[in-house]
């Protein structure tokens, strides 16, 4: 497709797959808005690669954005944002499962991979995998029609001090986190609580654990905890927007 600004670019473009991923999942747990800093940062490029490349998505009609505003997706650029998500993390999901990666190492391996198969072979390792709902990090997988079942939740360090709830999502930006929770075999729907301790580092209660595991500051923004509420409600409200 040649755009309006002449720029020659389609829907099959890695780059363009890449940065409507990026859109849709940089507020798909903390909201706001995506400003082409954070996408710079997100994508590791130049903001002068990302003003050229959000100007090809408006074009292609996959983006909205006015000059110094923020950038959102149109519903043709959310389906297939959606699209790229499930693909990424149901392979996410087989290199855990099947072939024994650790949550630390997938994510790159599956960046690579989401390009390279076709929706025939997403669709038959779907079928494959019992049709899951989540990935290893505990992020919801689109289901084919586009619909997403996400977990009332609240990150860690929102929880009271006191309260408990099981783990249903880390955030996989940093390798280190999941390696630390894998060496203390801490996994998706353990139930944690989370402390301010007495000293300065925050403290975190695993199950029945007797003492708490003094930890990173950061981690406690990395987990998410669950909370109650109805799936089924949520997903509505996500999908509809």
């Amino acid at each position: 497709m040649v755009t309006r600004r002449g720029h020659v670019l389609s829907i099959e473009s890695t780059s363009v797959q890449d940065y409507v991923k990026v859109l849709y999942t940089s507020t798909e747990w903390r909201g706001g808005a995506i400003t082409a800093s954070h996408l710079a940062t997100r994508l590791s490029v130049a903001n002068s690669s990302v003003t050229g490349m959000v100007a090809k998505l408006v074009d292609l009609r996959l983006a909205e954005h006015r000059k110094y505003g923020p950038i959102s997706l149109t519903p043709s650029g959310r389906t297939l944002a959606l699209a790229m998500v499930r693909r990424h993390r149901l392979i996410e999901t087989f290199l855990v499962r099947e072939l024994g990666y650790g949550w630390d190492e997938v994510h790159d391996e599956a960046e690579l991979l989401e390009h390279s198969v076709s929706a025939a072979f997403i669709e038959r390792l779907d079928a494959k995998l019992g049709h899951p709902t989540r990935d290893p990090h505990g992020d919801p997988i689109p289901a084919r029609d586009g619909s997403v079942l996400y977990p009332e939740a609240c990150r860690l360090d929102a929880l009271e001090d006191g309260r408990r709830g099981p783990l249903v999502r880390v955030s996989d930006d940093d390798p280190g986190i999941l390696r630390f929770l894998d060496r203390h075999g801490i996994t998706l729907d353990e139930e944690l609580g989370f402390s301010h301790g007495a000293g300065s580092r925050p403290e975190l209660v695993v199950g029945g654990a007797a003492t708490p595991l003094v930890v990173d500051p950061a981690l406690p923004a990395a987990l998410w905890i669950g909370t109650e509420g109805s799936l089924a409600e949520r997903a509505v409200e996500r999908t509809a927007s």
